[in-house]
């Protein structure tokens, strides 16, 4: 059973990374901003973010997908721009490895975004940003099995594929995104985005042809709304197309504050909630946050046509959000959180 399963899941890489290749992806997707959109750089209440993303997903399939990723991004000039504007920079990287580390896939970016307000208080601004990712695509060929490897006398260990391109490659790639952030109070939240990665559909392919990368478009939001003084409903919303491939996860998670009057620029939070990936997965949710640390831990259960294979075991993913922050603040603008 688990070589069948070895030789369905290298069919389906050899699938994915010779003719349709589709981008990694989290179920906190709203833990990993510069993932999710360059326009997110820098839009954030605080000095410097770092996030952190890691997820193992169908554990009941060896190392069929571990992707792990963190980013820092900042604010610069803000003594040279128009009050509540933002200029951000941001730097991410991302290592996605398939298969039991078969294919792997490592990329560094450098992000720049804009931020205009739109009244004098900053509540409501518009964004744009910018991303260059350099990427480092590896095929180990010797960790797959194939078809002509199944004879009589069992596995033979060899195979005539053969990695005409070579096993590793290498491109250049370019994404931009659009944001808006308003806010009715200057205490709840609300946004919404789209971004568009591979804008130059970068070739790749380890076997004859090249294959163009194909865009993928990504649109996005969600708010933060306060019922009462210790509650807070955080909503978010992501649809993705890449090629025939689609992706729409909505869901939401209650916030309680513990100690909102004992220190309100830096409260404890616990966090409550769940995610449905539509026709794929069912995301429990729980987070803490405290000292400007927000962990967050979701699993998925899966729900699809897979489930017998992965036993209904859609993956763990652990999220790390850390701000810096003033120790004195006048002001708090509010921005996405979630």
């Amino acid at each position: 059973m688990k070589k069948s399963l070895y030789i369905l899941l290298a069919f389906t890489l050899l699938q994915i990374t010779f003719v349709e290749a589709q981008d990694p992806h989290f179920s906190q997707f709203f833990s990993s901003p510069l993932t999710l959109n360059p326009a997110f750089t820098g839009k954030f209440d605080g000095l410097i973010r770092f996030a952190a993303d890691h997820r193992d997903q169908w554990p009941t399939i060896p190392k069929a997908y571990v992707t792990t990723s963190a980013s820092v991004d900042f604010g610069i000039f803000k003594n040279k721009l128009p009050e509540n504007d933002v200029l951000g920079i941001g730097f991410s990287g991302l290592s996605d490895q398939s298969a039991n580390s078969a294919l792997k896939l490592n990329y560094g970016s450098v992000s720049f975004s804009y931020h205009k307000a739109f009244d004098e208080d900053g509540y409501n601004t518009l964004g744009v940003g910018f991303q260059g990712t350099y990427s480092s695509m590896m095929l180990d060929i010797t960790k797959l099995n194939f078809e002509d490897q199944l004879t009589q006398n069992g596995f033979t260990g060899t195979t005539s594929e053969v990695l005409s391109n070579g096993s590793t490659q290498n491109y250049f790639d370019m994404n931009a995104g659009l944001l808006f952030s308003g806010s009715t109070d200057g205490i709840n939240n609300y946004y919404a985005g789209a971004a568009m990665y591979h804008i130059n559909q970068p070739s790749v392919g380890f076997i004859d042809q090249m294959w163009k990368l194909s865009p993928r478009y990504c649109m996005h939001a969600g708010g933060s709304f306060p019922l009462g003084n210790a509650f807070t409903l955080n909503a978010s919303a992501i649809a993705q197309i890449q090629n025939n491939a689609n992706e729409t996860v909505i869901g939401a998670a209650l916030s309680n504050t513990l100690n909102a009057s004992a220190n309100a620029n830096s409260p404890t939070n616990i966090y409550f909630g769940a995610w449905l990936r539509l026709n794929d997965a069912i995301i429990p949710y729980v987070g803490l946050e405290f000292n400007n640390l927000r962990v967050g831990l979701s699993y998925d259960v899966n729900v699809s046509q897979l489930k017998a294979a992965t036993q209904s075991r859609g993956g763990t993913e652990l999220s790390l959000i850390y701000v810096t922050k003033k120790k004195e603040r006048v002001n708090s603008i509010p921005c996405p959180t979630f």
